[in-house]
Parts: C-alpha cells; structure tokens; sequence
C-alpha cells in the first residue's frame, strides 16, 4: 500500500510538470510502460503520439513563419520532433524517474536510453489527447515547444554544421572550407577518423575525430563555427 501510495503522489507530481490533469490516470501509467514490462505496454500511444505531434508541431509552425517555404518547414519540423529532441524534452520532465521497465531494461539503464524517453514522450501527447481531446492536447504540445519555438533561428535550425559553416562563409564572400584526412587509425570494422577543417578567413585548420569521415567533418565544421561565434 505504502508503494503504490508513494506512486500514486509521484503520478501527480509528473502530471503537475506537465501541467495537465488527467481524469482518468490510468492513461498515464500506460504511457510509461515499456514493452519490456509485459503485454499492456506504451507501443499503441506512441504511434499515436508520433502522428500527433508531427501535426501539432507543423499547425504551430504554419501559424508562427508565415512567410516561410515548405522545404525550411519541413526541415524545422524534423529537427523539433527527432527523438533526440524529444529526449531531452522528457529529460526536461523528469520522465526517466516515472518509467515502468522490465528487469533487463533497469539492468542495462533503460531509463536513460533516449529512444525510450522519446517514445515516452510521444506516448504521453496521446495519452492526453485520449483522455481530454484535441485541445488539451494541443495545448501540451504548444506548452512543451514553447521554449524552443521562441528562441529557434530559422535559417540555421535543423542544418548540420557543414551546411552552416558554408553558407556563412558565402555570406561573407569567403572561400569554401576546405576538409582533409589527418589519419585513419583501427581495424576496417572499427576505424576512427581525423579529419580537418581549413577556414581561410581564419588561416586555421580545425581538427576533429570520430568513427566516420563525415561525423568527424561535421565535428570540425563545429568547431569552426564556435571560433567565428556562430554557435
């Protein structure tokens, strides 16, 4: 009694959090059960979720760029409801305290796993859509973005790093970046990159390394638009 108490108060909690009551709590306690918890489990709501958000996301997005084009909406959109966004969203809400996980889920630190917050997140945007409707849930989803809807750029947001660094230096009427291998180091499944990043109105070349030529590109590109302060 004493665990299903403290539950029941850290349900209210959430629900507080996300500034929604729910009438019936049972949606919620459904939106945080992982699949790995047993048969009754968040999978439904999240699909629901996932169409549910991306709709919200773009009605708020047609409504604050009204001057924008379809391809730099889509593109905004894609970067706001990605998984990695929506992590942190959940991480934002506290959500990895109130999962329900199976055994092999707590061991390995699902709570932390970010396509599980994500898919938590979305199961809980339909969970309120299920138990108070459209406008309720419109209203969560315009509550939770609000933040990042405020503060996005929307020439820049959603660009990966070598987009940006390269339009920026066109802007300015400099010479392209220029990119280059350092090394490859490790075995063929397990190589790791250094490349770098030549910014001629810098006369720097910025160096970066990851498991890939083109992630450890996009880390240099990083790093260059941190030292023109474009970041």
């Amino acid at each position: 009694m004493a665990d299903q108490a403290e539950r029941q108060f850290k349900l209210r909690q959430l629900s507080a959090r996300l500034g929604y009551e729910f009438q019936d709590e049972s949606w919620l306690e459904l939106a945080l059960t992982h699949r790995s918890a047993g048969a009754k489990n968040n999978e439904r709501l999240e699909f629901l979720g996932d169409s549910l958000v991306n709709f919200m996301v773009a009605d708020l997005l047609f409504e604050q760029f009204k001057n924008l084009p379809e391809g730099d909406l889509s593109r905004i959109r894609a970067h706001l409801v990605k998984g990695e966004t929506l992590a942190k969203l959940a991480k934002k809400l506290a959500l990895s305290d109130m999962l329900t996980l199976g055994p092999g889920e707590l061991k390995s630190g699902g709570y932390r796993r970010e396509s599980i917050l994500a898919d938590a997140l979305e199961a809980i945007i339909a969970a309120i859509y299920q138990d108070g409707g459209l406008q309720a849930c419109r209203g969560f989803v315009e509550s939770l973005y609000a933040k990042s809807l405020h503060a996005l750029d929307p020439q820049t947001v959603g660009k990966d790093p070598k987009t940006r660094l390269q339009e920026w230096l066109q802007a300015q009427q400099q010479p392209l970046p220029e990119y280059s291998i350092i090394s490859v180091n490790g075995a063929a499944h397990a190589q790791v990159f250094t490349v770098a990043c030549y910014v001629a109105p810098l006369n720097t070349k910025f160096e970066a390394t990851d498991t890939s030529r083109r992630k450890a590109e996009q880390k240099a590109a990083e790093i260059a638009l941190e030292a023109l302060g474009q970041v």
